[in-house]
């Protein structure tokens, strides 16, 4: 279950966020599987406006810097975070 006791209200601000995989599973040990987490934050950056300052990829979860105004409207809990 998310952690909804944390809210982003200033979205003119970067946010440091972390996306972890249910369970700890070790999911980003394939490289093709960390390319559709970059294919999708790529996604949000050219069609939401995402400003991406940095990120890292590990084995089960990512965690990364990040700026847009509809950060605050996705629920932080939300498991098609990175979906498009």
């Amino acid at each position: 279950m998310g952690r909804s006791r944390y809210r982003i209200l200033q979205s003119e601000h970067p946010h440091f966020l972390t996306c972890t995989v249910l369970n700890w599973i070790p999911l980003f040990t394939r490289p093709a599987t960390v390319q559709i987490v970059l294919d999708a934050l790529l996604y949000r950056q050219q069609q939401h406006g995402w400003r991406i300052y940095g990120y890292v990829i590990l084995e089960n979860h990512l965690h990364m810097l990040v700026q847009a105004d509809d950060l605050p409207a996705l629920p932080i809990s939300n498991p098609t975070l990175l979906a498009s």
